[in-house]
């Protein structure tokens, strides 16, 4: 019998951290180094899945917005859906503030830990940087909303804007002539199918990307490399997955229970392959062809709601990158010695929740916005250089909370437009026990 996808990648991920601690950077065969094989699949699997985001985002997108038809009702869907990426992205940005005040990463005995892990800025110069510092760069996140250049836009991956363009085109393509309308929605679902197919056929090799992937990231890490680090590092990691960890297991669930009345442990096993892939890629955008499928699919939740809320989700919902922003610039506040009182953690929330929003669904992203979070504050930029050793592995496990989140989103809204049979047998009634 023929394994399930998400055990498939899940051996993939076992049998790679083992290659990879075997073969290191260094191991190879008649000349060619198992690390340059590992780049090269990996690299080739993140192509074959970055070719689908444009085309079926837009199509995806333009034929959702057709399906809801009247403004009514694309004003409803939009509204229940940017609520929940609001709600959801601040309360995971809430549960990150809580955990790194309580855990207090940034402090070695009660004192600051600058001194042990090689910090060169002085406390007081830091804390007089900090004065008359907003959050003027958001602008550019607004800015990215309406692209110059729609074309340019989707060379450069700026999903943003190319979303934005997108709810334009199918919302004014249902209110042209019925000819031009029928025939440009005809064409537009053509692409949406086409995509899917495209699709199915790169998610069969995706064990074999995953292998790839996650081998590379096990050959190439140095533990020795963390030094007199560790011991900060370790608090500052167990904080972050701590903080992810409630999110993921109470939060979202809750969420599920409360407001959708389905039952989450059968949305986790719904999910399954789209998390997996989302941890080993690090990347929302690449995962979001597996997500839109797993959702679907496994979930039964209908094209109409799925089309629209999680490409807009992949881009404008990151649950865990806007808690590990505002964990990470805590981190780094309470390394340097300098206290944040209740305005400037606030700064750090809004400017979180804000950047969220514009980071984009790659690896390391949420590096940039952590920059602007640092600025808003007046934190030096230096700081970043503390969480580069560990940044991967959080970076992984940010990225499945935020497909997880995206995809709960989907759950959610589909029940609350009236969506019945969601993570249910057939004929099963959907209250009960968990």
């Amino acid at each position: 019998m023929r394994l399930k996808l998400h055990w498939q990648i899940l051996l993939a991920m076992l049998l790679a951290a083992a290659a990879g601690l075997w073969s290191g950077t260094t191991g190879g065969v008649l000349g060619i180094s198992f690390y340059a094989v590992y780049d090269f699949v990996g690299t080739l699997f993140l192509n074959a899945l970055k070719m689908l985001i444009v085309p079926l985002v837009v199509s995806s997108i333009i034929c959702g917005i057709a399906g809801i038809g009247s403004g009514e009702g694309l004003g409803r869907l939009g509204g229940r859906t940017l609520l929940y990426y609001a709600v959801t992205s601040l309360l995971a940005i809430l549960v990150g503030l809580a955990m790194v005040n309580l855990v207090t990463p940034g402090l070695i005995d009660g004192r600051p830990a600058s001194a042990s892990i090689g910090l060169h800025a002085p406390p007081a110069e830091v804390a007089a940087q900090m004065g008359g510092r907003g959050a003027a760069d958001l602008a550019g996140v607004f800015l990215r909303l309406i692209p110059d250049n729609v074309f340019a836009a989707a060379v450069h991956g700026q999903m943003l804007g190319l979303i934005f363009f997108s709810l334009l085109f199918g919302y004014f393509m249902m209110r042209v002539e019925s000819g031009v309308s029928e025939t440009l929605q005809r064409f537009w679902q053509g692409v949406f199918r086409v995509m899917m197919r495209i699709t199915d056929l790169v998610m069969r090799f995706a064990p074999l990307g995953v292998f790839a992937l996650v081998a590379k990231v096990v050959a190439g890490t140095d533990l020795g490399q963390l030094g007199g680090l560790l011991s900060v590092l370790i608090r500052f990691v167990v904080t972050v997955l701590a903080a992810l960890a409630i999110h993921f297991l109470v939060v979202l669930p809750l969420l599920l229970r409360l407001i959708g009345r389905v039952r989450p442990r059968r949305h986790y096993r719904a999910m399954a392959p789209a998390l997996l892939t989302a941890f080993s890629t690090a990347s929302s955008s690449a995962t979001l062809p597996l997500t839109m499928e797993c959702v679907e699919k496994n979930a039964g939740v209908s094209n109409r709601v799925s089309s629209f809320v999680l490409p807009l989700g992949a881009t404008v919902n990151m649950d865990g990158t806007a808690l590990y922003e505002c964990v990470a610039a805590l981190f780094i506040a309470q390394a340097y010695g300098v206290h944040l009182g209740a305005a400037a953690q606030f700064t750090v929330v809004a400017t979180a929740l804000l950047t969220s929003v514009g980071v984009a669904g790659i690896p390391a992203a949420s590096l940039v916005a952590i920059t602007i979070i640092l600025a808003a504050v007046g934190l030096p930029a230096e700081g970043i250089g503390l969480i580069l050793a560990v940044d991967r592995i959080l970076d992984m496990s940010r990225t499945a909370v935020n497909v997880f989140s995206d995809s709960c989103g989907a759950v959610i809204v589909a029940r609350l437009e009236g969506e019945r049979d969601i993570l249910e047998p057939a004929g099963a009634p959907v209250e009960g026990g968990r």
